[in-house]
């Protein structure tokens, strides 16, 4: 698949000065009050590189002190990490731009790597060499922050709360046995039959300060993230996704005309991250379904798009990894998640008429 990507890149006009015209043809990836990520191409002493920027000259002024501790905790780290080959390269790192190499591959939660004992494998050595490097990753409990790439190998991201440390400390240790416990919880999802006994020993066993944690620190981090900031995570989905999508969805399929629906979130300029229905129905318009929505009480998805037939897998689930990365305009991450030329008819006449042609950076 080689789809026409959409207009409307940036060419250099809307970058951080710190980077200027290095840094071109950007495609906004997630907004939130920590930065603003962006996918595109850096001109790097060896030439053009595609690559990842986050940003912090777009975010309000009240939470720039915790988003310039985040973004020197990542800076340290992949100044080290990028070197062991699992994550991504520190091209660039000024006072609000960081730049990092862009990997391709999709997140674990899209790549469902069900079976694949090899990846986690893989994964496994990619985590301890990470380790004897002194660093510790703090929030591999994420799947989106572990990317299946499309060399079938394991590479993490998002090194915003990774820690660098000087030795082998107690608290090294601990957050050590963290990480490896939440890449089991992925292994154990997706080859539950490859754990060994000791793996399911670590799984079985938190450390004294993740039990302390989970029972008092965690409800005030919810109570601050969800509660004052608003956020859910889902996949970086937002409040809206995690509230707003199931009613939506509910409302469209009570018709008899709907076969099916799906509702994935997506970067967008003017209301941060928007929401982008998928209706499976021949016998209305994207407008007519729009109005199956607009009885509900809250704000309207940004996109509406009627398809024939929407993505499934064999257990006749919705592919919405699929529809995200259509709604993102990520049509070159597609290519290892289609499974048949069937398929394939089906997400290209999806892409033909999808409707976010816009969220590029000087959109």
């Amino acid at each position: 698949m080689s789809p026409t990507p959409p207009n409307n890149m940036s060419t250099g006009t809307d970058n951080p000065p710190e980077v200027g015209a290095r840094w071109r043809d950007g495609v906004v990836l997630k907004r939130d009050v920590f930065s603003t990520i962006e996918r595109g191409v850096f001109a790097a002493p060896e030439g053009d590189v595609p690559a990842i920027l986050r940003r912090l000259d777009q975010i309000p002024w009240w939470s720039k002190p915790l988003a310039k501790h985040l973004f020197n905790r990542e800076r340290r780290a992949l100044a080290i990490a990028g070197k062991l080959g699992s994550a991504p390269r520190l091209l660039f790192a000024g006072e609000t731009v960081l730049v990092r190499s862009f990997i391709d591959g999709v997140p674990l939660y899209m790549a469902k790597p069900v079976g694949d004992a090899g990846y986690f494998r893989d994964a496994q050595r990619a985590l301890r060499d990470l380790q004897r490097a002194l660093i510790t990753h703090n929030d591999l409990n994420k799947p989106q922050n572990w990317l299946r790439g499309a060399d079938g190998k394991p590479y993490m991201t998002d090194f915003q709360l990774a820690a660098v440390f000087k030795k082998r400390s107690k608290l090294f240790r601990l957050m050590a046995y963290e990480d490896l416990r939440h890449l089991l919880k992925h292994k154990r999802k997706y080859v539950p039959e490859a754990l060994t006994a000791s793996e399911k020993r670590i799984l079985a066993r938190k450390t004294l300060p993740t039990r302390i944690w989970m029972a008092t620190g965690k409800r005030v981090y919810y109570l601050i993230t969800r509660g004052i900031f608003g956020f859910v995570d889902r996949e970086g989905g937002g409040t809206r996704l995690a509230h707003d999508a199931p009613r939506m969805i509910e409302a469209l399929t009570k018709s008899p005309h709907v076969h099916g629906a799906a509702v994935v979130a997506y970067p967008d300029n003017r209301v941060n991250t928007g929401l982008y229905a998928f209706v499976e129905t021949t016998a209305m318009s994207d407008i007519e379904a729009g109005k199956l929505i607009e009885g509900l009480d809250i704000r309207m998805p940004e996109h509406i798009q009627v398809v024939d037939v929407l993505p499934r897998d064999a257990g006749g689930d919705v592919r919405t990894e699929i529809l995200q990365l259509i709604a993102m305009n990520q049509l070159d991450q597609l290519t290892p998640l289609i499974n048949t030329p069937a398929e394939l008819a089906v997400v290209a006449r999806i892409i033909a008429n999808r409707k976010n042609l816009k969220d590029r950076v000087s959109a």
